[in-house]
Order: C-alpha cells, then structure tokens, then sequence
C-alpha cells in the first residue's frame, strides 16, 4: 500500500469512523489482531485500487476513507 501511494503520490485521510471500522472488523477474539491484514486488503486497497483504475482517483489526490453502513466509504477529498 506504502508503495502504491508513493508511486502516486497519494496521502490517506483516514477519518476516527474508519479507524474505529477498521479496528473492530479486524479483530477476532482467537486470533486478535490477525485478520486486520486481510480486512485492509478487502475492504481499502482492492476498492481503491478499481477506483484508480476507473480514474475515479487521480495522481496527486488525497483519498478520503469514513465508514457508512455498508463498510468504508472511499473518495477523493475535497480540497479548500
């Protein structure tokens, strides 16, 4: 992921929402924090990747991440 955003130059603006999504899909009682790896790949990097792909996501942009009803949110971030 580090390398993709690099190659980029793109910046991550995880909100508190996401993290908090993140952190409870991605932990399992058994395995702790385990699944966490997986949940990232699934739910962040496959979808925004398709989004780069779609052009949805320009280089340079900063990609806004909150979590909706339905999993995280993924978009480009407005700026002022």
């Amino acid at each position: 992921l580090e390398k993709l955003m690099a190659d980029r130059r793109l910046t991550l603006a995880l909100d508190d929402s996401a993290a908090a999504w993140l952190a409870d899909k991605g932990y399992d009682p058994v395995y702790g924090a385990r699944p966490l790896k997986r949940v990232i790949q699934k739910e962040l990097v496959d979808p925004m990747a398709k989004k780069l792909l779609a052009g949805e996501i320009e280089d340079g942009s900063v990609i806004a991440v909150s979590a909706g009803q339905d999993g995280l949110e993924i978009g480009k971030a407005r700026v002022h």
